[in-house]
């Protein structure tokens, strides 16, 4: 068992680590509950297509609204105790919508809110624990230890939880809402058990809205977190606009059933747990900047291949690589992020990046609809194959920003 679990965190990543990463699991297996229990609840209260989108979009929201302000908040805070709190507030929540469903009083008014609620402090909590990890491993071995964050998100909110979520909704409604705040209550003991963390400033002078004001101009000056925030929201809006419409492609384009539209999905979270397995000797090989180029042609690729072919097993075999391209992208950029980023700042850089992903997917989603809606189900696939090499041509060079340490270069004024 030793032996396994220092494959896993190797020794060298610290005690602290480790409870962080098992904190991580503990939460990401909360979500991955929620992940399919969560659209089984709005679909049994109502079957109004408005009221079921708004569900999701209810959940996403949060990060358009409250996402730079968790960054501040982050900043100015005890991290630890920031993760604490709002993990409790995540089973305060739940414990409320699982009395609402053992009493009957349960409507789509009340899941709306508490997705939104969720939502919410689900925001504050994500943008919190990214600023934990350089407080407690050394930047060189940031890449292995978000390794092994990603792997447990991808394995355990992606591909493993989901389906036992879907399996206990069966068995009573409010059962894995009931193991939902279960795993929530353990990640906020967990978190506890890495010990005091100070505060990333002990003196603030300064307003909310300066704070935000003072991260976006940080990383419009530092040209390589620039570089990957731009290049983020480019590539997420073309991927969004074939994600948005995925189940439509493999049904149409692929002849899918839904059994082989799950296994079509579980292939590119194969891919992740594969990518994140061997981050590490990738890593040492090409580096940060040839992660990224790699992932800039992997990216390109994958748009071509999906919209010529209707073979599902080039379909599957391609959607395995793009796991593994995204899983290593992921990555590669929250840990030169990390590393560049001085500790005072980190909530609000990774709350930049992290408005930036949801919001370029966000219009990629809409884009997808309306292009695939005009032109046909593999339009999308065209319009994200030019998008990004567009992309691959215009950035290419540009990733030189990254050093072969995987460090980031140094800031410069703009």
């Amino acid at each position: 068992m030793s032996s396994l679990v220092d494959a896993i965190a190797p020794p060298r990543l610290g005690t602290r680590f480790r409870w962080l990463m098992a904190s991580s699991w503990s939460s990401n297996a909360a979500d991955g509950m929620a992940f399919a229990a969560g659209p089984l609840l709005v679909a049994s209260q109502s079957t109004e297509p408005l009221l079921v989108a708004l569900a999701s979009i209810l959940s996403q929201l949060p990060w358009m609204l409250f996402g730079l302000h968790a960054g501040v908040v982050a900043d100015r805070l005890d991290r630890r105790r920031l993760m604490v709190v709002m993990n409790l507030a995540r089973v305060a929540v739940v414990g409320v919508l699982v009395a609402a469903i053992a009493t009957d009083a349960v409507g789509i008014t009340i899941v709306l809110v508490t997705m939104f609620v969720l939502g919410t402090a689900e925001v504050f909590a994500d943008t919190t624990g990214g600023t934990l990890l350089p407080m407690l491993v050394d930047h060189d071995d940031l890449g292995i230890a978000n390794a092994r964050l990603r792997f447990g998100h991808i394995t355990l909110n992606r591909l493993v939880v989901p389906p036992v979520g879907a399996l206990l909704f069966a068995a009573g409604m409010a059962i894995p809402f009931v193991a939902q705040g279960v795993l929530l209550a353990l990640a906020a003991v967990l978190v506890t058990r890495i010990g005091a963390t100070p505060r990333a400033r002990d003196v603030v002078e300064t307003t909310a809205r300066q704070d935000i004001v003072e991260g976006l101009r940080w990383v419009w000056q530092h040209p390589a977190m620039r570089l990957l925030v731009i290049t983020i929201l480019a590539f997420n809006i073309t991927f969004g606009a074939t994600y948005s419409i995925m189940v439509l492609y493999a049904s149409e384009r692929l002849g899918l059933d839904a059994a082989g539209f799950g296994l079509f999905a579980t292939f590119g979270a194969a891919g992740g747990i594969a990518g994140t397995i061997l981050y590490g000797r990738v890593e040492r090989r090409l580096r940060a900047s040839g992660i990224m180029r790699v992932g800039l042609l992997i990216e390109t690729v994958t748009h071509l291949i999906l919209a010529v072919t209707t073979t599902p097993v080039i379909a599957f075999a391609t959607l395995f690589v793009f796991g593994g391209h995204e899983a290593m992208w992921g990555t590669t950029a929250s840990t030169v992020r990390q590393r560049a980023v001085p500790n005072e700042l980190q909530g609000r850089v990774a709350a930049v990046y992290g408005v930036a992903v949801l919001g370029s997917l966000v219009i990629g989603s809409a884009l997808g609809g309306v292009i695939a809606s005009v032109w046909g189900i593999t339009a999308p696939f065209w319009f994200g194959f030019a998008g990004s090499l567009l992309i691959v041509v215009r950035m290419w060079r540009d990733f030189g920003v990254l050093t072969d340490d995987g460090r980031l270069a140094d800031p410069v004024p703009a």
